[in-house]
């Protein structure tokens, strides 16, 4: 399953925000197989607040562990430093492809 977070916008923050758009997405994940990867796509998101994240990465993490990957932020500053921040906070190792 592919998720792409700017269907969400472009620019997520808020602890809120992310708390409410990770409860909307809760049905579509019922469909996602045990063994099946669920890639969070960045493309198109301008900014990414870690809180935001933090409301709708890590309880995803929790959810699908190792099977949860990253996509499409090599080219986007916001999201990296985002993630950097996410992992010293969380100590989640995020997978990035």
């Amino acid at each position: 399953m592919r998720i792409t977070l700017n269907k969400f916008g472009d620019i997520l923050i808020a602890r809120q925000a992310g708390k409410e758009s990770f409860a909307a997405f809760q049905p579509s994940l019922k469909s996602v197989l045990p063994d099946e990867e669920v890639e969070i796509d960045f493309s198109g998101v301008v900014t990414f607040s870690p809180s935001w994240g933090d409301e709708f990465l890590t309880p995803l993490h929790k959810q699908h562990g190792d099977k949860l990957i990253l996509i499409n932020i090599e080219n986007n500053p916001s999201v990296k430093e985002t993630l950097k921040i996410l992992d010293g906070i969380s100590t989640i190792p995020f997978k990035v492809k």
